[in-house]
């Protein structure tokens, strides 16, 4: 199993906004100044919700990085929410495009 770690939460609707079994998807944001492997993480009615996690400190042990999974889909994927702890939200990837 791929499972991510999403970042960022705290800018967007704040982790209070997960909850363990959630569907959300994941789309490449090729476009981002700030990261060219980033990955917006989004509900099916465009809000965001932070990002794949892509830093050595951001990326929780056991998961891999936006860097990691970039090639493993066409644009978007879907996940689900698996784990909540620290602070961080653990997600698995379910299926691309």
């Amino acid at each position: 199993m791929n499972y991510i770690t999403i970042a960022g939460a705290s800018y967007y609707m704040g982790i209070e906004a997960f909850h363990v079994g959630q569907i959300l998807t994941i789309e490449k944001e090729p476009r981002n100044s700030f990261d060219d492997e980033a990955i917006r993480v989004v509900s099916d009615n465009g809000a965001t919700y932070g990002y794949v996690a892509n830093s050595t400190d951001s990326v929780a042990r056991g998961t891999h990085s936006a860097g990691y999974i970039y090639r493993d889909f066409e644009s978007t994927a879907r996940i689900r929410i698996c784990f909540i702890l620290c602070g961080k939200a653990i997600a698995e990837i379910l299926s691309a495009d």
